[in-house]
């Protein structure tokens, strides 16, 4: 499974639907973001995801975690949101 990655000019609907899908193929997604306008966007379509998947009834929760990632040799800390099934 492939993490998700949001910039701030993501679109929400989009990473939205992203996450719905891949949590409906694999029962679990994870999202990355970096910055304060990526983080922005991951937490709206979190919340717009939460919803696509609630007409089909299923209920997620979200785990944020700190990930360091390595970008053009040097180490950034990104913000990770995982979604698993409650």
């Amino acid at each position: 499974m492939e993490v998700i990655k949001v910039s701030a000019n993501s679109r929400t609907s989009a990473v939205a639907g992203a996450i719905a899908g891949v949590f409906r193929e694999h029962k679990r997604a994870e999202v990355q973001a970096i910055g304060a306008g990526a983080v922005n966007q991951a937490v709206k379509a979190l919340v717009l995801a939460i919803n696509y998947l609630k007409t089909d009834e299923i209920n997620v929760v979200c785990i944020p975690e700190f990930v360091d990632v390595e970008i053009e040799e040097k180490t950034r800390t990104a913000i990770k949101l995982v979604v698993e099934p409650r």
